[in-house]
């Protein structure tokens, strides 16, 4: 009985790291599938030099905390200029959560997954697979439909509400 108690004290903490320009359903599906799963889920949010953003990483977080202020389990963190295997083990996390969307996806990610277990032998990285309708969908895949007639229309069905809005403004500033 005592190691079962001492085995629920123990907290199982994982980090979901991305850029989140913007936000869309997918990451959050990948939040909600890491917060059903783990007591600890970070969202790691940051920049990476070979993208250009259209959110700063404030408002990314501030975003991001709107849409998922229901789970008391997930908070937000600033990642930059480490690895992500670094920037977990400096948070007590064992486990990487990695969104999967398509073959590209799994190509690159089984590679990161094998040097970062080179770097980090005690961080197990977790594949999850958004549903279906989910699956395709990218920051970049949604900022690449702004443009033609219905834009909003189309863009709506692939973001969150809060993002939604201020996807909007930002974008029909732009045209």
């Amino acid at each position: 009985m005592a190691s079962h108690t001492a085995r629920h004290a123990l907290k199982r903490r994982a980090v979901y790291a991305g850029s989140f320009d913007p936000v869309t359903n997918g990451h959050l599906y990948v939040i909600s599938e890491g917060a059903r799963l783990f007591d600890q889920l970070i969202v790691a949010v940051g920049d990476n030099p070979s993208k250009k953003y259209s959110f700063s990483v404030s408002e990314r977080m501030a975003l991001l905390g709107v849409c998922v202020m229901g789970y008391r389990n997930v908070r937000f963190e600033r990642f930059d200029g480490q690895y992500l295997v670094d920037f977990a083990n400096a948070h007590s996390a064992d486990y990487v959560i990695k969104g999967m969307r398509n073959s590209s996806d799994f190509e690159y990610e089984r590679t990161m997954r094998q040097i970062n277990g080179d770097l980090a032998p005690n961080i197990t990285t977790l594949f999850v697979i958004p549903p279906r309708e989910l699956c395709e969908i990218s920051s970049s895949f949604v900022k690449g439909l702004v443009g033609p007639k219905g834009w909003e229309r189309v863009v709506k069905r692939y973001l969150p509400a809060p993002v939604y809005s201020d996807f909007l403004r930002r974008f029909k500033n732009k045209l």
